[in-house]
């Protein structure tokens, strides 16, 4: 019987759309997609994650990779880029739903430091019985080692634990630690039927 609901946090929770800071600060399409390469898809983004670097940092290691031309733009997509991140329609009240229920509710996320000021757009810290942060621990999905340390830290039974997480792979990390889950396409409705 399922009892933790384990929430990834962009794009299950919270939107991330990397397209929205982009297209705000950054004219031309040829920049947008330079700065989305170098930034967003880069190896400093990962080493943010992973607590190895600061957001500050992030814009150092890029900025030998961009035109200084453009390090006005990347620097405010680097302390800006979460501008993007809005609660996910229907996710509020799915969380309101899973505590009725009384599912004890976790938050496991690749995020970097920031992650601790903007995520209170969707809701207090403490609104979760418990949450991990990649950068705190220097590990990131899918490494079965991240999951483990959630089931370890709280003291969870992978069994009776679920995992809504929109990436593939991050899920079939989960299931490596003995959590089952599911890939969220944005349906909340097809996440409680599956819960049932």
């Amino acid at each position: 019987m399922i009892k933790n609901i384990i929430f990834d946090m962009g794009n299950v929770l919270l939107q991330y759309d990397p397209g929205v800071c982009l297209h705000h600060f950054v004219e031309q399409e040829e920049d947008r997609a330079l700065i989305r390469r170098e930034l967003f898809e880069g190896p400093e983004w990962v080493e943010g994650d992973l607590g190895h670097i600061t957001d500050e940092e992030r814009f150092d290691g890029v900025s030998r990779r961009v035109p200084e031309r453009l390090h006005g733009e990347l620097k405010a997509c680097t302390e800006q880029w979460h501008m993007c991140m809005r609660p996910v329609a229907g996710a509020k009240e799915f969380c309101g739903y899973a505590k009725e229920q009384g599912y004890r509710l976790f938050v496991l996320s690749n995020a970097s430091s920031s992650f601790y000021q903007y995520f209170q757009r969707f809701a207090p810290l403490d609104y979760f019985d418990g949450i991990v942060v990649s950068c705190d621990i220097h590990m990131i999905k899918p490494d079965v080692r991240i999951y483990q340390y959630l089931l370890d830290k709280y003291q969870l039974t992978p069994e009776e634990s679920f995992f809504i997480d929109d990436m593939p792979e991050n899920v079939a990390g989960a299931q490596k630690a003995g959590i089952c889950g599911a890939v969220f396409h944005g349906d909340f409705e097809k996440i409680r039927k599956s819960l049932e």
